[in-house]
C-alpha cells in the first residue's frame, strides 16, 4: 500500500510525480515492473559533509546559465524529491538548498560522499544539460570549502558588485524555500542561518554596502543631493528596461512615490510601471513629462539623443525657475551634451556616474579584510558544530546505554524494598536520574570538546570501547 505524501509542497499528494510516497508516482514505478521501496536516509558514523556544485557569472556566460536555470516548477519539483525521503532521492544526497538568481545557480548538499559528482549527476538530470558540458562550467567544493564559500556569497564577496545587498536576501529566500519542501534538514539548516547571520554582521559591522555601488543607484543618490525632500520629489524615468527597473527600485527605496515611466510603447511600460505604482506617458509626451518632473532618468537603447537641446528648452518655459535634475546612464547617450548650458538644468552622464561608482567600490574593497575576518570567524564556528554533530549519535547511543542499566538497577533495588511509599519511590528514582546525568555530564562535554578539535574518530572509539558498545 501507497503511504501518501506528506511534504508541504504537495498540496495534492494524489497528483504529484516528484516523489515515491505519491499515489501517481508510485503507479508509474509500479507499472515499469518494480516498486520502488522506501529508502531510510543514508548515515555514517563518519557524518555527513556540506558539498557544492555551482556556476555564476565567473564560470560561465549569460546563455549558458539561462540554460541551467529551472522554473519554479521544476526547482519545487527537485526540492520535493528531497523533502520526501523516497528512493528517488540521489543515493549519498541527504538535503539540499538551491540558490537560483539571474548570476548564479549553486546546489548545497549534505552527504556523505567525499565528492560533488552526485551534485553534478542531478544538476544534468534536472536540467537536461550534459554532464561534461556542465563540468566546464561549475565549480564543486566539498567540506569547509563550500561552507566558507557560501558565507563569502552571504556577505556580499562574490557578488558582480562588490557587497551588494540583494544577495542576502537571495540566500535566505532559498533556504525558506527549502525548508518550506522539508528539503533542509539539521545540516544545511544549521549552515544556512550560519551563512545569513554572516551577511549581516558583514552589512553591520563593516561599510562593505554603505554607498551605492551600482550605475542606477549612484544616479539616484546623485539626483537625491539636490533635493530637499525625496518623498515628494516628482521623477520621471524613461525606458522601459533593466536599468530603468533597478532605478525604479532605488526610488522606491528613498520613499519617492510620483513616478512616470516613458517609454515608445505603453504596451511595454505597462508591467514596469504596474509593478512601482507608476504612471505611463509615451514618447510623444516626453515634453510634458519633463515639464513636470524635478528628476529624469533616461536608458533607453536608442541610437540617437532622445533629450534634445529644444525638447529641454520648451520644457524649462513653464517651470519657473524650478530646477531639472537630469541623470543620463544609457549608452549611447539619451541626452544631448548641449543640454547642460540650459540655465537651471544639471546634467550627470554615464561617465560621470562611473567614476562615482569606483570611488564607492575602492572603499567597499578597503573594507574586504574586515568581512573576511567575519567570514573565518563564522566558518570555524560552523565546522565545530559540525565535527560535534559527528559525535552526537554516539552520545545518544552512550546515554541509552546507561538509561537501560539505571533502569535495570532501579527495578531490582525496588523489589527488595517493596514496602516503600510512592513518594519515597519517586525520590530514589529522581537521584538515579541526576546521579546519572551527573556521571555523564563531564564525558559527554570531553567527547564535544575534543570532536571540535578533530579527534573525533579517536576518542569516539575509545568511549565505545569503554562503555561496552557495538563499533
Amino acid at each position: 500500500m501507497t503511504t501518501p505524501c506528506t511534504s508541504p509542497a504537495h498540496l495534492d499528494p494524489a497528483t504529484c510525480t516528484a516523489c515515491g510516497t505519491c499515489p501517481r508516482a508510485a503507479l508509474s514505478l509500479e507499472s515499469g515492473g518494480a516498486t520502488l521501496e522506501p529508502r531510510p536516509p543514508a548515515r555514517s558514523r563518519g557524518g555527513v559533509t556540506p558539498i557544492s556544485l555551482g556556476l555564476s557569472f565567473r564560470t560561465a556566460p549569460v546563455e549558458f546559465r539561462e540554460r541551467v536555470a529551472l522554473s519554479p516548477a521544476a526547482l519545487s519539483a527537485l526540492l520535493a524529491r528531497f523533502g520526501c525521503g523516497w528512493a528517488v532521492r540521489p543515493e549519498g544526497l541527504e538535503e539540499l538548498v538551491v540558490i537560483s538568481t539571474c548570476n548564479r545557480f549553486e546546489l548545497y548538499a549534505a552527504s556523505t560522499m567525499a565528492d560533488a559528482s552526485s551534485l553534478l549527476e542531478l544538476l544534468a538530470e534536472v536540467t537536461g544539460v550534459g554532464a561534461a558540458e556542465l563540468a566546464g562550467h561549475t565549480e564543486s567544493r566539498v567540506g569547509e570549502s563550500a561552507v566558507e564559500h557560501l558565507f563569502r556569497v552571504a556577505a556580499g564577496l562574490d557578488s558582480m558588485v562588490l557587497g551588494e545587498a540583494q544577495i542576502l536576501g537571495q540566500v535566505t529566500q532559498a533556504f525558506g524555500n527549502a525548508s518550506a519542501h522539508g528539503a533542509a534538514g539539521p545540516v544545511l539548516s544549521e549552515l544556512f542561518r550560519d551563512a545569513i547571520r554572516t551577511g549581516r554582521r558583514a552589512r553591520s559591522e563593516t561599510a562593505i554596502n554603505r554607498n551605492p555601488a551600482t550605475i542606477s543607484s549612484v544616479a539616484v543618490k546623485l539626483a537625491a543631493e539636490g533635493i530637499a525632500d525625496m518623498s515628494r520629489a516628482r521623477v520621471t524615468v524613461v525606458g522601459a528596461g533593466e536599468m530603468a527597473e533597478l532605478s525604479l527600485q532605488a526610488f522606491r527605496d528613498r520613499g519617492v512615490t510620483a513616478i512616470t515611466v516613458v517609454n515608445r510603447t505603453l504596451a511595454n511600460a505597462a508591467p514596469l510601471a504596474d509593478r512601482f505604482g507608476a504612471a505611463t506617458l509615451t514618447f510623444e509626451r516626453l515634453e510634458e513629462a519633463l515639464a513636470g518632473a524635478d528628476i529624469v532618468v533616461s536608458s533607453t537603447a536608442a541610437p540617437h539623443f532622445v533629450i534634445t537641446r529644444e525638447v529641454a528648452e520648451r520644457a524649462m518655459r513653464g517651470r519657473a525657475g524650478r530646477p531639472l535634475h537630469l541623470i543620463d546612464i544609457a549608452l549611447p547617450r539619451d541626452v544631448d551634451p548641449a543640454v547642460e548650458a540650459i540655465p537651471g538644468i544639471t546634467c550627470h552622464d554615464i561617465d560621470a556616474l562611473q567614476g562615482h561608482v569606483q570611488q564607492t567600490l575602492a572603499e567597499r574593497t578597503a573594507e574586504v579584510p574586515k568581512v573576511e575576518a567575519i567570514v573565518a570567524e563564522e566558518v570555524e564556528d560552523y565546522v565545530s558544530w559540525l565535527r560535534q554533530l559527528v559525535v552526537t549519535p554516539l552520545i545518544v547511543e552512550v546515554r541509552q546505554h546507561a538509561e537501560e542499566i539505571r533502569r535495570e538497577a532501579m527495578e531490582k533495588a525496588l523489589r527488595q524494598f517493596a514496602n516503600l511509599e510512592e513518594k519515597d519511590r519517586k525520590r530514589i528514582e529522581a537521584f538515579s536520574q541526576a546521579f546519572m546525568q551527573k556521571l555523564l555530564h563531564e564525558p559527554t562535554i570531553r567527547l564535544k570538546q575534543q570532536a571540535a578539535s578533530g579527534h573525533a574518530s579517536e576518542y569516539a572509539a575509545a568511549m565505545r570501547q569503554i562503555f561496552g558498545l557495538a563499533s
